[in-house]
């Protein structure tokens, strides 16, 4: 790949990496700016590149390293239909009416729903908890579960789902129904009590970043404040932040704005380990570091959606509620079989998918796979895999009969949800609906060609086809030396890192390559240095399945530029810089 007139010089001249991918660092703007920043400040040059590259100027770096929850709250009365909604969860607390909680069967639904289990435990109150199956009900309501849930409850609450839900919610025959969710709303709302969620048409899209963890959070918080004003003793809302943060980060909402609190926050409750449903799972995935927005996203959310994809559909959500360490222990250990197994199932469709894509092609707009059998499960993770290798939006569908259900997740700039609701209201699809980011579908196997066709056109006006292959993009150099433990500390003030604010990545220009060695099946651990003194320790997770592990294993001597995200390493109580090794190229 070679740099034209118009494109600004690769970083370190690095134009095809180890990877295929250009290597973008800070335009001259942000340099300028960050050095500004270190003369204001005296904060180092490493934090002050993290800190422009999100935004912040120089007069509000220190607030930003100390985010608190009071600084950044919304007001929830800020959503629509949020005072009557939870006006109503009180009155039905007060009145000891029957609740019952429909949620999704994923995290953010597992912890919406724990989080009002654990609101409502305060009034010595039982909800009922419904998690749809997800093959033999799919995601969201249905008319046969609410009008069962109807006849035994006064209300029923339908977290993370429900917004395009207008006839099973009309079935709820004598039950009033909430809404708390954050899916994309279409032109006319069911005709619920309330509909909360700030992705509704009618909304400002201020909050459009708020998961339904998040959301359900604000209800509680507007619930608390009428309880106050009525003189009433109210639960305490702090110690339910490790379900939002759980929530939060699974969903890869992105950590911005009060999203950002929510997760910094979490994570000091998390530490605490008083919920004993993450604290069994979190030994389970053996966790033996204080809990990070990695750990979230990469050892729990899994586990926890283990039980949705694969086995029971409410097994997540009970575990985060329960209360009983025992009945904790038994749960995490099945959701942890669960999960293992999801990677094998995950792994034989990946490998299909990835060959259907290669045959049909990956450079259009819209990559796509389809297979009988393919469990409704995994085909989520399958489409961020292709995603992530194409830089392209990606759907995969499981056949059953005549019908398949898929899953769908898009490139940053590029509505998968919207294109995807259009589709399902010419007709093209049975349903279908989503967020920008991720997506779900039915679609009937003789207009499955045709329906793939029509996405790929919408997508295509929105410029999906016209990406290029993706760009590593780096916030500077970094020394061995330079990498200490107080530094990435220091770095991680900045954070959380996760979606919509991705962990600085720094380049470790012309290293010699002391150490390696193959951990694991595909891993390559690697200590490098600048060929004087300083030492560093690399990992770099399946690199023997591509280009960087043989490269850097047969590195005869030769110098490398390695680019990574840098993290603490923690081993026998004792902690070390680490990088966490995303590519590399030859010196020259």
């Amino acid at each position: 790949m070679n740099d034209t007139p118009n494109t600004p010089r690769a970083f370190l001249d690095v134009s095809e990496s180890s990877t295929g991918r250009r290597w973008v660092g800070p335009s001259v703007e942000d340099d300028r700016l960050a050095e500004a920043m270190v003369q204001d400040t005296g904060l180092p040059l490493p934090v002050c590149r993290t800190l422009v590259r999100r935004g912040v100027p120089s007069t509000e770096a220190a607030a930003f390293l100390a985010p608190t929850l009071r600084d950044l709250m919304p007001d929830p009365r800020s959503m629509k239909d949020m005072e009557p909604a939870a006006a109503r969860i009180v009155a039905a607390a007060q009145a000891r009416q029957r609740i019952a909680i429909f949620a999704d069967y994923d995290v953010d639904g597992g912890t919406s729903a724990a989080l009002l289990i654990d609101w409502l435990r305060n009034f010595d109150l039982r909800p009922t908890l419904y998690v749809p199956d997800r093959i033999d009900e799919g995601y969201g309501p249905n008319d046969e579960a609410m009008a069962a849930l109807a006849k035994d409850n006064d209300l029923i609450i339908c977290v993370d789902c429900g917004t395009l839900s207008h006839g099973p919610i009309e079935a709820a025959k004598g039950a009033d129904v909430l809404v708390l969710d954050h899916h994309l709303g279409g032109e006319t709302l069911p005709n619920a009590l309330a509909v909360v969620n700030p992705n509704r048409q009618d909304e400002s899209g201020d909050l459009a970043h708020l998961c339904a963890a998040g959301v359900v959070f604000l209800a509680l918080v507007e619930a608390n404040r009428q309880l106050r004003e009525a003189g009433k003793k109210t639960p305490d809302l702090m110690s339910l932040l490790d379900l939002v943060a759980l929530g939060t980060v699974a969903d890869v909402a992105p950590l911005v704005g009060v999203n950002r609190a929510f997760v910094r926050q979490g994570l000091t409750v998390m530490a605490r380990r008083q919920r004993v449903g993450i604290t069994a799972l979190a030994d389970v995935a053996r966790m033996d570091t204080a809990p990070s927005s990695y750990h979230l996203g990469f050892l729990l959310g899994p586990r926890v959606n283990a039980g949705g994809r694969i086995g029971k559909a409410d097994l997540g959500a009970r575990l985060l509620a329960t209360t009983d360490p025992r009945e904790a222990q038994a749960m995490a250990d099945r959701l942890d079989q669960l999960n293992t197994e999801r990677r094998d199932i995950e792994s034989a469709v990946r490998d299909m998918a990835l060959e259907q894509i290669e045959t049909r092609g990956k450079t259009g707009p819209l990559v796509w796979a389809a297979g009988e059998g393919w469990h409704p499960g995994v085909v989520g993770i399958v489409a961020s895999r292709l995603k992530e290798a194409t830089n392209r939006p990606a759907i995969v569908i499981g056949m059953d009969g005549d019908e398949g259900k898929g899953s769908g997740r898009s490139v940053t700039g590029i509505d998968l949800g919207a294109a995807i609701q259009r589709c399902a209201a010419e007709g093209l699809l049975i349903k279908g609906g989503g967020h920008k980011m991720a997506a779900g579908l039915t679609v009937a196997r003789d207009k499955l060609d045709a329906a793939m066709e029509r996405l790929s056109e919408l997508l295509g006006k929105q410029g999906a086809g016209d990406i290029g292959p993706a760009d590593l993009k780096v916030d500077g150099l970094l020394m061995p030396g330079a990498a200490t433990v107080e530094l990435i500390e220091q770095i991680e003030q900045a954070g959380p890192f996760g979606a919509g604010a991705a962990a600085p990545r720094f380049v470790f220009p012309d290293c010699t390559i002391n150490f390696t060695k193959v951990v694991g099946a595909n891993h390559l651990k690697v200590t490098f240095g600048d060929g004087i003194s300083a030492r560093i320790d690399a990992i770099a997770f399946g690199a023997m399945d591509g280009p960087i592990g043989p490269m850097l294993q047969g590195h005869n001597g030769a110098r490398f530029h390695l680019a990574g995200r840098l993290e603490i390493n923690t081993w026998q109580g004792r902690q070390s810089p680490q990088l966490r090794l995303e590519d590399a190229a030859p010196a020259s």
